[in-house]
């Protein structure tokens, strides 16, 4: 019988490894721990492997899998940067994600922290729960149908979320991408360059792919042009956002707030549990401190039909590679 380890399994994730085990006849192994120089050693006697992490490889790892005879890993999540190509194909090993997992999911999710931004919830929540029952001018928000939304990138997620802003709402969408979605000419307006969309949009939101070329995406000039008193929401890669620049940006008034579901240096940290541990990183404190800043550890994707596929798609690649040689989710 056809052997799978699987790594960094989480309790929600298992209910769905056992449904995919019974299913193909399959023998799982579940480690919650990560794949590490200590664990390797735990794959010998496997025909395949998938984790869940973050956190790069060294290079005895791919040797060992090789020596294993282990042909693929199997990556359960959409990024995979964490992973060495030179050194996988060094030791043929095919790297394989899971490109697209309940893009509605992370979309819904979007849509929600604008309109808690927009419409003040959380002033609106600590208001009540000190007793001040009062309308004020602090919390007069603005109908959604009378903004302008700016989407960067409208592949899988952003053309969801254009959607929803544009059919659910009836704002006026207007985005930006290399790649113009030729299904959303109807509703969204394109334009060349994300400069001139940010400075008339009153919502920004990020779906663009970790890459050097988006490094830094959003740096203190762009910032700077951003519309006064526009919300800006990142639900897509921590690298793509200058976090300082943003600080600066909304200390100086040109943004009212933000909501990051993503941090630059999150590696280690989304998702763990700090309880009762004083951070380190001054800058992580500093977003989770501030009342106009909504901080979530990557969790835009956590629903239960996004958790199936990711298990799913993660298994039906590491069987494709082991009776086929090849994967069509390969990224390397």
């Amino acid at each position: 019988m056809t052997k799978i380890k699987l790594f960094g399994v989480r309790e929600e994730d298992i209910p769905y490894i056992e449904a995919w085990s019974a299913q193909h006849k399959v023998s799982v192994d579940l480690d919650s721990q990560l794949l590490t120089e200590s664990t390797v050693d735990s794959v010998r006697g496997f025909d395949g492997v998938s984790v869940s992490q973050q956190i790069p490889l060294p290079e005895v790892v791919y040797k060992k899998l090789n020596e294993f005879g282990i042909k693929q890993i199997a990556q359960r999540s959409a990024g995979y940067d964490c992973y060495d190509f030179e050194l996988a194909n060094k030791y043929n090993l095919i790297i394989s994600n899971v490109p697209s997992y309940s893009p509605e999911s992370i979309a819904e999710y979007t849509v929600s922290q604008a309109l808690n931004l927009v419409r003040n919830f959380n002033d609106i929540q600590q208001k009540t729960a000190e007793q001040d029952f009062r309308w004020q001018p602090a919390i007069l928000s603005r109908s959604i149908k009378d903004l302008t939304v700016a989407v960067i990138g409208t592949g899988r997620i952003g053309s969801v979320v254009a959607k929803i802003f544009a059919n659910g709402f009836g704002a006026k969408v207007i985005a930006y991408d290399i790649v113009k979605n030729e299904q959303l000419q109807s509703i969204v307006n394109y334009k060349d360059t994300i400069k001139e969309i940010v400075e008339v949009a009153d919502i920004v939101t990020v779906h663009v792919p970790a890459s050097d070329e988006n490094h830094y995406l959003f740096d203190e000039s762009l910032f700077n042009s951003f519309k006064e008193g526009s919300v800006f929401i990142n639900c897509a890669r921590g690298s793509v956002v200058n976090t300082r620049a943003l600080i600066e940006a909304i200390d100086k008034g040109i943004i009212k707030g933000a909501a990051l579901d993503t941090y630059e240096a999150e590696k280690g940290l989304f998702p763990s549990d700090q309880r009762g541990v004083i951070l380190e990183d001054e800058l992580l404190r500093s977003l989770i401190e501030r009342k106009d800043v909504i901080l979530s550890p990557h969790i835009a994707f956590y629903t239960d039909a996004a958790v199936e596929n990711l298990i799913v798609d993660a298994l039906d690649a590491t069987m494709e590679v082991l009776q086929t040689g090849d994967t069509s989710l390969r990224v390397n």
